[in-house]
């Protein structure tokens, strides 16, 4: 029997009937700086440790691990919508920052450390995204071309429900001026820039998806956040920021239900 990682959920998808995860760097097979639940291989793990993490993830969505779909992320505003007839590696080789599908049997994922996660799912169509937003991604607007995306086949953002998963916060986020100016004109947002914390401003990413959502037409009440410092809990979270290129990448993912049905998750881990 194969062994469930750890994760976490948001109530509002639970609610919703979406099956989905935010896995921490828990309940994996990996070793030294990917221990344990890491999902990319590229900074020097093991395939056959990524394999098994992808297995158990797999296994906690209840899909096929060849039903685990995410893309060559680029930090850009690239869309990629799913019919379910293609291949998991095919996919892989694609490049883009959010990944749609109506498909009730894969899971749209995205892999990230540090960088924001959001899970995103139409109650009626049953539709789901999962989206990667790190700064430039922010700016670039993908988060907003994800709920445009969704709604292009007849869904209506407020119908939608999402959550924001754990990411570098507040407290972590140091930027250069040039950076902050970005992001402080990347939603209507007033408080995303915090410049009281001398010597350089700090960023809130997650307010600042949280505006954007708003924006694209989700109501606020139908936004979860998922809370958690990927920088500042090394025993739950991988951080780039904090331990450089030989860290981890974590998983979330979402899978697609069927339209204007309600179905229960997989218990928490």
């Amino acid at each position: 029997m194969t062994t469930l990682p750890e994760y976490l959920e948001s109530r509002l998808l639970r609610a919703a009937g979406f099956r989905h995860a935010f896995f921490t760097r828990r309940g994996g097979v990996s070793e030294g700086p990917f221990a344990t639940l890491n999902f990319s291989a590229a900074a020097g793990d093991s395939d056959s440790a990524v394999s098994e993490n992808l297995a158990r993830a797999a296994a906690a969505l209840g899909v096929q691990v060849t039903r685990l779909y995410f893309l060559t992320q680029v930090h850009g505003n690239r869309t990629c919508q799913l019919v379910g007839d293609e291949a998991a590696e095919d996919v892989r080789e694609r490049s883009g920052d959010a990944i749609l599908s109506r498909c009730p049997d894969l899971a749209c994922c995205v892999r990230v450390a540090d960088c924001v996660p959001i899970l995103i799912g139409d109650q009626f169509s049953g539709e789901a995204a999962a989206v990667h937003a790190g700064w430039r991604g922010a700016v670039a607007g993908v988060v907003p071309a994800a709920v445009a995306e969704l709604a292009s086949g007849g869904g209506k953002p407020a119908r939608m429900v999402a959550a924001i998963g754990p990411h570098i916060s507040l407290a972590a986020f140091e930027v250069s001026e040039p950076v902050a100016a970005q992001l402080a004109s990347a939603s209507t947002a007033a408080d995303v820039v915090d410049r009281s914390r001398s010597p350089r401003p700090h960023v809130d990413l997650g307010r600042l998806i949280r505006a954007q959502l708003r924006e694209a037409g989700l109501a606020d009440d139908a936004i979860d956040d998922i809370r958690g410092c990927t920088v500042g809990e090394p025993d739950s979270f991988f951080s780039y920021r904090r331990d450089g290129k030989r860290s981890g990448r974590h998983l979330a993912a979402i899978v697609p239900r069927a339209a204007s049905a309600r179905c229960a998750g997989p218990p928490h881990a």
